[in-house]
């Protein structure tokens, strides 16, 4: 019985070493293979670059928290990183909300403005619109209008099914029209 106690302490105690020699690896390998897909979402999702960075930066802290509940796989882990990420932009939107509660100002329409300029409020146009919708309807539209995602690939990455996912970008692509068209 004691020989069983010493081998089940000197395995664990080897599997405490093993992980905490993995763990920076397992971050690495992480961080290569999902940081530029995760700053690009995160990028349009939040106003700033800095923002975006910051959003990042998060995402990959929690997974150094709960390194533990990323699952294997690269589109597995993929998966648990953009849940994280946009549940972030989420609690962000949420404060933020809280925080402003005052009307947003009605949107000028650009009737004869140069062309560089024009797009610059157009694009400021679409942000301020795309604040407006809720947290969960914002991020699919950007996930399958920006960033070209499938339908299933949304539906997959948040966990939710694909019916949900393009109930969403129809009321976010109406919701969107109706904020920039005035009505």
């Amino acid at each position: 019985m004691n020989v069983v106690m010493t081998a089940r302490a000197v395995a664990l105690m080897g599997s405490l070493e093993t992980a905490r020699i993995d763990r920076p690896r397992r971050l690495e390998e992480l961080f290569d293979a999902h940081h530029q897909r995760l700053y690009r979402l995160a990028r349009r999702l939040s106003p700033t670059r800095d923002d975006a960075r910051d959003l990042v930066q998060e995402t990959y802290l929690r997974a150094a928290q709960k390194l533990a509940s990323v699952p294997a796989g690269p589109s597995s882990e993929e998966a648990w990183l953009v849940r994280v990420l946009i549940n972030l932009c989420r609690d962000r939107w949420r404060q933020k909300a809280v925080r402003q509660r005052v009307p947003m100002p009605a949107f000028a329409t650009p009737a004869a403005i140069p062309s560089g300029e024009a797009a610059a409020i157009a694009r400021a146009t679409i942000w301020r619109a795309l604040e407006l919708l809720s947290p969960r309807r914002r991020a699919i539209v950007i996930m399958c209008e920006l960033e070209e995602l499938s339908v299933a690939s949304v539906a997959r990455i948040l966990g939710i099914t694909a019916v949900t996912v393009r109930w969403h970008l129809s009321r976010g692509r109406r919701d969107l029209a109706r904020i920039v068209g005035g009505r």
